[in-house]
């Protein structure tokens, strides 16, 4: 039983695009691991980018002082 946590920053993600991410998750691990489809959970975090960090600094601080 599979599980697949994707995480992305909160900037728009359509809800089209995060049916293509669940869609090719599960299609890689039914194809690679030869996982069952019905038990294989994806699941999609979208986490706000001031809590999001790399290189010591926010993602809101880094894109709105590139």
């Amino acid at each position: 039983m599979p599980y697949i946590l994707i995480q992305v920053t909160r900037e728009g993600v359509t809800p089209a695009q995060k049916n293509q991410l669940i869609s090719g998750a599960t299609d890689l691990v039914v194809n690679v691991l030869d996982k069952d489809p019905a038990t294989t959970f994806v699941v999609i975090d979208e986490v706000d980018t001031d809590n999001w960090g790399v290189a010591g600094r926010s993602v809101t601080d880094l894109r709105n002082n590139a």
